[in-house]
């Protein structure tokens, strides 16, 4: 049985493992592991930047994201996004992703929040077809970004 709760700064060096596996999964990218670290901790030592989940199979963290905070004007309220989404390999395609969001979606209806977000790299089919299955939509917007290298 899948446990779903929120994760304590306890959690961090698992959370911090899951960054570097899918930075390097997905981006083939080595994070910095003292700026890692403190972007973790950072998130413990004030919730405004978000909050980590995560999902235990007997008592094994085997799933980690990161829920941050978008003001809608439009709305009057916060949009939670997901964010830092891993799930061990081996525990994929098992409804751990699911049970993830099912459970955060509860909480934020709990929360009156306005909905949930995530992006998803363009040639992640697997991932887009369970956002979908979830009752997620496929916006007509297109992502930009300027990082500091």
């Amino acid at each position: 049985m899948t446990t779903i709760r929120k994760a304590t700064p306890e959690d961090s060096e698992v959370i911090i493992d899951f960054q570097q596996k899918m930075a390097w999964e997905t981006e083939h990218m080595t994070l910095v592991p003292e700026i890692i670290y403190k972007g973790v901790k950072a998130v413990f030592k004030d919730g405004s930047r978000g909050q980590y989940w995560v999902a235990e199979e007997k008592d094994n963290i085997v799933a980690s994201l990161l829920i941050t905070y978008e003001w809608s004007d439009w709305r009057n309220c916060n949009i939670w996004w997901f964010q830092s989404v891993y799930v061990l390999p081996e525990f994929r395609r098992k409804g751990i992703f699911r049970s993830m969001y099912l459970h955060i979606k509860d909480e934020a209806g709990k929360e009156s929040i306005a909905g949930l977000r995530l992006y998803v790299e363009t040639n992640n089919s697997v991932a887009q077809n369970t956002y979908e299955a979830l009752g997620m939509k496929s916006l007509h917007y297109k992502m930009f970004e300027w990082m500091k290298e």
